[in-house]
């Protein structure tokens, strides 16, 4: 039997004031409550940040029409977080985190893989979404006049870091709680924003954009999908193991993606407008992601702006956070949830000053990562949404925590599609401006794509090419294995 049999009872509510002691058991029946609605409120939270606006600035920065930015960009959002949507249906089917549900595909320590893959994405995350937050606070300060050198860097690192650890440690209903006051203060405050830089937008300017390539629109697609979706993919169960058993499928998912896209849409349209109409700021964007869009506004809302950026970073940060923990739990690390929590939180913060004080430049770094990686969560996802649509029946929750049950201890399969399917992934996609990362891209040549620095090299096929294949090899060859998992004691 496995070690991880002692953590699936029930840990009890905690309440909003209180540390949760549930980490990754079996939530109660008695402790399941709300509606599929409610899951407007962290997803919303997570995903209004002013960070949308900068993506306009990648975007455009494939080469591509404004028209075919904004389609790109809507298309892009709305098909990442349909996943995510999918994949959190996966919580009310069964009671456990998204990484604990995953080892009904890859078996109890076959599945640790994956969950470490989980631990990284979300802790990369975090740490960037801190950095960001930081960054803007400094820039702000400085144009306000109240200096914004190491000093307020470090200040900001510790509050904002604060917020993020304390809701992280604190766990869900704080978290559902924080969020929704975010939504709130962040919705009207880049309401207000998007109105008082309205007059910046230079129509003329922007509609002499010129068409991208096929390559082009596919490269900017999937940038899109990697930072906004499939960022959240590897945690989207975590809090719909709270509604009941008996929510609606169709409530789930459309409250996920809807939650979770609207802002986005709204944000990465207009920031498109915006770099369109300015190179200057366009280039800004790219060393201060949301400093930058300071210089855009009047001196009397540059506070209310550092609050809309700072709330809006801290929720999408408070979310990886929990879920981080939740994935280091299980890999196997034998903690209560708020220690790993508190662990990750130690772990950002260190990353956050290292990038800040010493290492000065990240922007390339950071998007290097989140296509290594996209390409990991990528794989992992086709897996998990392969296996999802072919079970019939909920989860054994029982049997998620014991070596001897059903989903077993380690299932070849599913490994071995991930790794192929990363293989291949890795192969079609290309990071040359992060120095660490060059070796990429070496099945271009051989697929006839061209070189790595061809039309196809920056159009990251890897990350569609990861997920396709291993959501196909899943569906075409584990249905037998899946129907063996359900038919046992039936």
């Amino acid at each position: 039997m496995s070690n991880d049999v002692s953590q699936h009872s029930g840990g009890g509510s905690a309440g909003a004031l209180r540390i949760e002691e549930n980490g990754i058991n079996i939530i109660a029946e008695d402790e399941r409550k709300g509606h599929p609605r409610e899951l407007f409120w962290p997803w919303f939270g997570a995903n209004v940040s002013v960070l949308g606006l900068s993506y306009g600035s990648y975007v455009l920065g494939f080469k591509i029409s404004i028209w075919q930015a904004v389609a790109v960009g809507i298309i892009g959002i709305i098909l990442s977080f349909v996943l995510c949507g999918i994949i959190a249906t996966a919580g009310k089917r069964g009671s456990v985190p998204t990484m604990v549900l995953s080892r009904a595909a890859y078996g109890i320590r076959g599945n640790r893989l994956p969950a470490f893959i989980s631990w990284l994405l979300c802790v990369g995350w975090e740490t960037f979404l801190t950095v960001i937050a930081v960054l803007a606070t400094s820039t702000v300060f400085t144009r306000i006049g109240w200096g914004g050198g190491d000093g307020v860097k470090v200040g900001a690192v510790i509050v904002v870091g604060a917020l993020i650890i304390g809701g992280g440690v604190m766990g869900f209903d704080l978290i559902m709680r924080m969020q929704a006051v975010i939504t709130v203060v962040t919705g009207v405050l880049t309401i207000l924003f998007i109105a008082l830089t309205w007059s910046h937008i230079k129509w003329h300017a922007v509609a002499t954009l010129h068409s991208g390539t096929p390559q082009n629109l596919i490269g900017a697609l999937v940038l899109v999908m990697t930072g906004f979706g499939l960022g959240w993919v590897n945690v989207a169960a975590d809090y719909s193991r709270y509604l009941p058993r008996n929510s609606s499928t169709r409530g789930v998912v459309w409250w996920t993606t809807f939650g979770s896209a609207v802002a986005p849409i709204v944000l990465i349209v207009f920031g498109l407008f915006l770099a369109g109409s300015s190179s200057t700021l366009d280039t800004a964007v790219q060393n201060d992601p949301v400093g930058a869009l300071a210089a855009l506004l009047p001196t009397w809302f540059l506070v209310p702006f550092v609050i809309v950026a700072v709330l809006g970073l801290v929720g999408g940060a408070v979310l990886d956070i929990y879920s981080s923990g939740l994935a280091l739990l299980s890999a196997g690390i034998k903690i209560p949830r708020y220690a790993a929590a508190g662990i990750d939180g130690v772990v950002m913060v260190i990353g956050t000053i290292y990038i800040l004080f010493v290492a000065k430049s990240f922007l390339y770094q950071f998007e290097g990562f989140l296509i290594t990686v996209g390409v990991l969560i990528a794989a992992w996802c086709g897996v998990f949404l392969g296996d999802l649509l072919l079970r019939r029946k909920d989860y054994a929750d029982d049997d998620l925590f014991t070596t001897s049950g059903r989903y077993g201890d380690v299932r070849l399969f599913p490994l071995a599609t991930t790794i192929v399917a990363t293989f291949i992934g890795w192969g079609l996609v290309t990071n040359g401006l992060a120095p660490w990362l060059t070796w990429q891209g070496y099945l271009l040549s051989p697929l006839h794509l061209g070189t790595k620095t061809g039309q196809w090299a920056f159009a990251n096929l890897g990350v569609l090419a990861a997920l396709v294949l291993s959501f196909l090899a899943t569906v075409l060859l584990s249905k037998r294995q899946v129907r063996q998992q359900e038919n046992v004691n039936a």
